[in-house]
């Protein structure tokens, strides 16, 4: 039976970005402590956490294993063994009850999150931290091979008697701690039942009288903002990076795409462009013709200093106060659900709206396929039933 083989990687941060590359290990068998091989190359990275690859069936397995390099050797020699042992048919009583993740819960959270800064934006590593910290706080176990299937329904229940978040808000953090645990080896605890359950919410859109009185309290700035916002249909950090040389005011379209200079990419890496209509091409245009001081910077909606604005929201919510709105119901996604509800009730088919919002599945952009609550809606069902209803 041929031998397993187990890697010992170090998943680091590299120009052409994230990557796993292999740990350096001397002719007498000790690891050199962060120095990996990339390109060929022996070069030396702090950041980062070690880990074991092996595959089974076919299926590369990754197992996270802390920071320390002799003790990832260890533990790939350890699991070495295990794995070749256990090809032969021996069940080792010194494993049967030892995971080779040996390193504590907390130390594997840090490690966990450590490594998604070098893949994720800082609002997935914020929402990764806070699910984690949560499910420091409600579980009692000290080590990740102790963690039960009790424990996660405890965590479910945590989240919502103890912290009282939504339905949907205790999926997702479940969703996080999920994958977490996944890269600690740790598998097949729950079934598809167990998982917290939650309403698919229709999406809130903006009804076109919420839109005049808003836009009627907005300044020349303000007013671009939300209809850029409105008409391309742009999640906040796309709007937040957009580009000048992503406005094409021939073709009458403007650009996702990706902005290495400030370290930033699109969501799930894809980039898109998305028509826009006249009245924002002649608005965008305008807005150009006055930047006389800052023609050097190339975002469209800089602050004085040239860094993404990032205010957005507040200023929303300032403008929905002053045109005596509930500000409670102005956030900058009902833009987006709004562009998408808008342009699929005037008959814009899903594949080309999919294509604009940048969703990976037809299924996110199924969800903005509601009815339309239209006067011309209403009036077309009175005409049903009007003078003696449909013959």
């Amino acid at each position: 039976m041929r031998k397993v083989r187990v890697n010992l990687t170090k998943y680091i941060s590299t120009e052409a970005g994230p990557r796993y590359c292999r740990a350096v290990i001397t002719s007498n068998g000790r690891v050199k402590q962060d120095i990996v091989v990339v390109n060929g190359k022996e070069e030396r990275h702090t950041e980062g956490a070690y880990y074991l690859d092996w595959r089974t069936n076919g299926v590369r397995v990754r197992l996270s294993v802390g920071k320390n390099a002799q003790d990832a050797l260890t533990q790939r020699d350890r699991k070495t063994f295990e794995l070749n042992a256990a090809n032969h048919g021996v069940v080792l009583q010194s494993e049967q009850n030892k995971s080779p993740t040996d390193h504590s819960l907390t130390a594997a959270v840090g490690d966990f999150l450590d490594d998604t800064k070098l893949t994720k934006k800082p609002k997935t590593v914020a929402a990764y931290t806070t699910a984690l910290n949560y499910f420091l706080e409600s579980c009692s176990k000290r080590r990740v091979e102790d963690i039960e299937r009790k424990d996660l329904l405890k965590f479910t229940a945590f989240l919502r008697d103890d912290k009282e978040l939504h339905p949907r808000t205790v999926y997702n953090k479940f969703e996080n701690v999920m994958s977490f645990l996944k890269t600690q080896g740790v598998r097949g605890l729950m079934k598809k039942a167990d998982w917290p359950q939650y309403t698919e919410e229709e999406p809130e859109v903006y009804e076109q009288e919420e839109l005049d009185k808003l836009f009627g309290a907005c300044d020349a700035d303000e007013r671009l903002w939300f209809e850029f916002f409105l008409m391309t249909g742009m999640r906040e950090q796309e709007v937040m990076y957009v580009y000048w040389s992503d406005v094409n005011f021939k073709a009458a379209t403007v650009s996702v795409t990706h902005k290495p200079d400030f370290g930033w990419t699109p969501k799930a890496y894809k980039e898109r462009s998305i028509p826009i209509p006249e009245k924002l091409v002649r608005s965008l245009q305008a807005a150009k013709a006055t930047r006389v001081k800052d023609k050097a910077c190339p975002l469209v909606f800089p602050t004085a200093g040239c860094r993404p604005k990032l205010n957005f929201l507040d200023d929303l919510k300032a403008v929905a106060e002053r045109a005596g709105l509930n500000s409670q119901n102005f956030f900058l996604h009902k833009f987006r659900a709004t562009f998408a509800t808008w342009h699929l009730w005037n008959g814009a088919d899903l594949r080309t709206v999919q294509s604009w919002l940048g969703h990976s599945d037809m299924e996110s952009t199924m969800r903005y396929l509601k009815p339309s609550r239209s006067q011309a809606t209403r009036d077309k069902v009175n005409a049903t039933f009007a003078a003696g209803g449909a013959q």
